[in-house]
């Protein structure tokens, strides 16, 4: 008796299981710009969540740093190295950058301040998946609400 209900179930599992894999391998792709194209992708910064970051990024701006971040995650390493070079670590704070690192703009020479770590790394994740569906090459242009 257990034979005959472990089977129906186990054909149900099979499916669902071979539906997922279908509907992934068809779903429609991320929508990306091109790298290298001339649009300028919008990002309008929530100001209000993330009050020390937006701060920061907009006096940024105001003393000179560029408002268009140019996405290159490849480099990211190397720009938050270069950035952060002779900024001395501040207890109960991380160190804030503009341009940030996965920016081609970012690195030696970028803005730095303290900002609490809530607001800086929900900052950085809120960044990063807004722009997780555009490839590298993709400018964009930080606006503020």
């Amino acid at each position: 008796m257990k034979k005959k209900k472990l089977f129906p179930s186990l054909i149900i599992i099979i499916l669902l299981a071979l539906a997922a894999y279908l509907f992934e391998e068809t779903s429609p792709p991320v929508p990306t710009t091109p790298t290298g194209s001339g649009e300028v992708v919008q990002l309008v910064f929530p100001s209000d969540r993330y009050p020390e970051t937006a701060g920061h990024i907009q006096e940024a701006i105001r003393n000179g740093e560029s408002a268009i971040c140019t996405i290159s995650r490849e480099d990211a390493e190397e720009n938050r190295k270069e950035s952060l070079k002779g900024v001395p670590t501040k207890k109960g704070y991380d160190r804030d950058e503009w341009p940030m690192a996965m920016c081609a703009e970012g690195g030696a020479g970028a803005d730095i301040a303290y900002i609490t770590p809530g607001d800086n790394r929900g900052a950085g994740s809120w960044v990063g998946n807004q722009l997780e569906g555009y490839a590298d090459g993709t400018r964009v242009e930080f606006m503020f609400k």
